[in-house]
């Protein structure tokens, strides 16, 4: 079978994940920042997306998060 035939499916995990960046995304977080924050299971998005609602920059949000 080519390589070109191989399809890589998407896993739960990641779909999760992605989903999770696109939020912080929005929230207003760059990319680079919401897809390491995405990752990380113990932080709570809704938690993160209300540090930048409420006018905490993404950089002093991230600093707290982490």
């Amino acid at each position: 079978m080519p390589a070109t035939d191989i399809q890589l499916e998407e896993t739960e995990v990641q779909r999760i994940e992605r989903w999770r960046a696109e939020e912080l995304e929005r929230a207003g977080y760059p990319a680079r920042d919401a897809e390491r924050l995405a990752g990380r299971h113990e932080i709570d998005l809704h938690f993160a997306v209300r540090l930048i609602e409420r006018g905490c920059s993404p950089e002093l949000a991230l600093q707290i998060l982490l």
